[in-house]
């Protein structure tokens, strides 16, 4: 049998057309999206205002036309993010900037309460995570790549991870990249999105963290990922995940 290159793509898991393994175009037709019983929900979760918007803001977009309820979660509020600022102004100006671009994504913005800057791993912040993610009861979670330069970031991955597994794998688990090679390290996607079609929505999104300097950030780095991983399928840009899968054949 010969198979041809969309084909190959869909056997490999990847992202055609802008379709993913979450089924964004399944569920997009789904009759019964109307009904709110079958609604389904994503949660994107990062360390610091920005991060979810910039490692998966053109999936959270394909998400929320399809009918999803997505919800961007901060682990801090951005707190070490300004200098010049104490912590209570540089988190009150942060927090308005991913609330204004929660607004373009149509996104619910929730924020934690750990520190920029001093994010910790202990018993107390497990069980803050695990409860938030319980009382959401998300079909999917993506959240930052362990393998981090940014310490925030590498907290935020384990927390995450030990909440999946003590939630008895209720939801799919996707990792997201930032400014792979300088933050990100060792990432070898398993799942891509094509979001050719609302990358301008995305830039102006993340545009709106004004006080990170966002819009060089972004074109340097941010853009220039997005249409890396667009070659890698020929679209013109997507996001890259990796999709941590339990193996039902082993307990861990």
């Amino acid at each position: 049998m010969t198979m041809d290159r969309r084909q190959m793509l869909k056997m490999a898991g990847a992202t055609v057309a802008g379709a993913s393994v979450l089924g964004l175009q399944a569920f997009a037709s789904d009759p019964t999206i109307k009904d709110n019983t079958t609604k389904k929900k994503a949660l994107i979760i990062g360390a610091h205002p920005d991060d979810p918007e910039t490692g998966c803001g053109g999936t959270m977009i394909l998400l929320k036309r399809a009918g999803w309820e997505v919800v961007s979660v901060y682990m801090t509020k951005g707190e070490g993010g300004i200098v010049g600022k104490t912590h209570d102004e540089a988190a009150s100006i942060r927090t308005r900037e991913a609330q204004k671009a929660c607004e373009i994504l149509q996104a619910r913005p929730v924020f934690m309460t750990q520190i920029d800057g001093n994010s910790e791993v202990n018993k107390t912040r497990y069980v803050e995570m695990r409860e938030l993610i319980a009382k959401e009861k998300p079909d999917v979670v993506f959240t930052h790549w362990p393998i981090d330069s940014h310490p925030d970031h590498r907290v935020c991955s384990l927390l995450v991870y030990d909440a999946w597994r003590r939630l008895d794998y209720s939801f799919e688990l996707y990792y997201f990249e930032v400014m792979s090679g300088t933050q990100t390290q060792l990432f070898h996607p398993t799942d891509y999105v094509d979001i050719s079609s609302v990358a301008e929505q995305k830039r102006r999104a993340c545009y709106c963290h004004e006080s990170q300097d966002m819009a060089p950030l972004y074109d340097n780095w941010h853009d220039t990922m997005e249409r890396f991983r667009g070659l890698e399928l020929r679209y013109p840009s997507a996001e890259a995940f990796i999709h941590l899968r339990r193996d039902k054949n082993y307990i861990f």
